[in-house]
């Protein structure tokens, strides 16, 4: 792939599910899209109703309590679309045209995998046009309560310093310092999955969420342990999942980032808040045209081995 240039899907592709929080079934398709239209959601109504075209930006962001929601609240809004935000980051597909059947996105099985599999299945393309990139000219950050966020320069690409802390031995503290590449991204973060307390979820159902939640796609944990029969993926499959969530929720500045982000125990809310601080000042940031020095090793990687793979309530 030449990464100095955009791409697209060679081909369409459908997924269906259902949606982790509404427990509503829900069907996209990803249709290829031109250079320089971004990833835009058309949200479809049924019985003859408007159909809605939502552009994936950081100033559409209506909700990002447990998952990220795009577009006015009700007809005219998509939630749940940070793991295929994801996907499409973490394998450099920068336009491309989402049909999506209903208000929520399919959970799957709470990772990025299957949407990273669809992907690849169709195919990415490169087009005419050059890439551009979001470059971090000096540091911005947010903060609330212990957690934080922030922004900063750094000149290797795209990198990820994210830690967690939770009060439980299932968890505790984990971080994952991680440079975005396809093949890295395929096999170390995409299959992270979303997970959940089994103390909320009385609470989370009284107020309309997790409907959908199983342990089909939700790594539980009670009692200070994984519910799960399987176990988990990863040791680190936590920390590797917030990681999957940070790069598709800062997918949606609409541009790859060239420079560092950096959390602590921080969440939907928050990755989006850093980006509102920093386009708040252009100072911050400036839109480039380069070939970032990621894309060379992700190429190198690429011709050495084949990617291998093996409800946002947190």
């Amino acid at each position: 792939m030449n990464f100095d240039r955009q791409t697209t899907l060679r081909a369409p592709v459908s997924l269906k599910g259902i949606g982790v929080h509404s427990g509503a079934p829900a069907g996209i398709c990803l249709k290829p899209s031109s250079a320089n239209s971004g990833i835009v959601f058309l949200r479809k109504e049924s019985e003859g109703g408007p159909s809605h075209l939502i552009h994936a930006r950081y100033n559409k962001v209506s909700a990002a309590e447990l998952c990220t929601v795009i577009g006015d609240r009700g007809a005219a809004s998509v939630a749940t679309i940070e793991h295929l935000m994801s996907a499409c980051a973490g394998l450099g597909l920068d336009n491309v045209l989402i049909e999506i059947d209903g208000p929520e996105m399919p959970i799957m099985d709470g990772s990025a995998a299957e949407f990273v599999a669809a992907i690849e299945d169709a195919g990415v393309v490169t087009l005419g046009a050059n890439r551009r990139y979001l470059k971090i000219l000096q540091p911005v950050r947010v903060e609330k309560g212990r957690g934080f966020a922030e922004l900063a320069p750094f000149d290797s690409g795209f990198r990820l310093d994210v830690e967690i802390d939770f009060d439980t031995p299932a968890i505790g503290r984990q971080r994952k310092i991680f440079d975005l590449e396809p093949v890295a991204y395929a096999r170390e973060i995409s299959r992270a999955r979303t997970f959940g307390f089994m103390r909320e979820v009385e609470q989370l159902w009284k107020a309309g969420f997790a409907l959908g939640a199983s342990l089909d796609n939700t790594v539980a944990i009670g009692d200070d342990k994984v519910v799960n029969p399987e176990g988990l993926r990863y040791a680190d499959e936590f920390v590797r999942h917030k990681v999957l969530d940070a790069v598709g929720d800062l997918a949606l500045a609409g541009y790859p980032i060239l420079g560092e982000f950096r959390s602590y125990c921080g969440g939907h809310r928050m990755n989006v808040t850093v980006l509102e601080a920093l386009f708040a000042d252009r100072a911050n940031y400036a839109i480039v045209e380069a070939e970032p020095v990621y894309a060379h090793r992700a190429a190198q990687m690429a011709a050495a081995a084949p990617a291998a793979f093996a409800p946002d309530l947190h």
